[in-house]
């Protein structure tokens, strides 16, 4: 059966569109428990993960012609029977956050996935954005802990909404490949870690512990069989362990409180003349170093 509705919605002051559009608001989305997905990449992820979650998705909003230029398109939507309405480009306009929307936007569900479900499925790579604020920096450290293949990615109190329309946009459809968790306490998340056995490593520009070492130390385990348990001569961390990783506010970075929670504070080192990495960079090396290791162990 088709989940295409026949009527074309053309009246931009209409109160579905409206209902739309407010969710682009904090209030909006929290009031109805839903946010908006704009744009071909994020849709198309959506789509594919509502074949896996048919709760994801409410509706889909395309402006004619859209799917005769994007054939993937009309396949999806009747494999995924999401309820789908045709618009007029001022339509589409009216519910979009952007200013100029690329012919398609959905409705989706807010997910809620629990703290201790995330930390009961012994996770070996978590990252933690604490007090991120940029919606650019929070895609960017998602996209990159979805490329590294972590676990789930922690936003604490204080960061910015990942269901802002700027931050979706920004995780490119990252959102909806692995459990993203919003406004955790920080104190609960580290006490609640700490159970599972996990280590937490802050990244901090003046760590003890600078992350190539450690990245050489892990080749070398790798190499003679080592194992995860053996934490080195020094007692330094092992980047095949478990591991919450965790990147601080862009203006201040990590604060004492959360340094002082983590196990090691761990030094990208720069060899150029550049003061700092930006967050979303720092987020990426770091994340990448842990997961060639934990992939190397594997393999070992």
């Amino acid at each position: 059966m088709s989940s295409f509705s026949p009527e074309v919605m053309s009246n931009p002051r209409a109160e579905r569109v409206k209902a739309v559009a407010r969710l682009a608001n904090r209030k909006g989305r929290e009031a109805t428990g839903e946010f908006l997905v704009e744009g071909p990449q994020a849709v198309r992820e959506a789509l594919k993960a509502h074949l896996l979650d048919d709760n994801l998705l409410q509706a889909v909003y395309v402006v004619g012609g859209f799917l005769e230029s994007h054939d993937e398109f009309a396949e999806l939507l009747e494999q995924a029977q999401v309820p789908t309405r045709i618009v007029t480009g001022e339509v589409l306009h009216a519910m979009a956050d952007t200013q100029t929307p690329q012919g398609i936007l959905a409705v989706a569900a807010i997910a809620q996935p629990q703290l201790s479900e995330v930390l009961s499925s012994k996770p070996k790579l978590i990252a933690v954005l604490c007090r991120v604020q940029d919606p650019g920096n929070a895609g960017t450290v998602l996209r990159a802990a979805d490329a590294a293949g972590a676990d789930a990615v922690i936003l604490t109190k204080g960061s910015v909404d990942i269901y802002n329309p700027k931050a979706v946009r920004s995780t490119v459809g990252s959102l909806f490949h692995l459990p993203v968790l919003n406004n955790i306490e920080f104190d609960h998340l580290i006490e609640a870690a700490k159970t599972t056995g996990s280590q937490v490593l802050a990244a901090d520009g003046y760590g003890a512990l600078n992350l190539d070492s450690l990245q050489d130390a892990a080749v070398l385990r790798a190499h003679h069989g080592g194992a995860e348990e053996d934490q080195g001569l020094e007692g330094q961390p092992v980047l095949e362990a478990p591991t919450l990783w965790l990147f601080g506010n862009e203006g201040q970075g990590l604060d004492e409180h959360e340094k002082q929670a983590a196990d090691h504070a761990v030094a990208v080192p720069l060899y150029g003349v550049a003061e700092s990495l930006n967050v979303g960079t720092a987020a990426t090396v770091c994340l990448y170093a842990s997961a060639r290791a934990q992939h190397a162990s594997k393999s070992s």
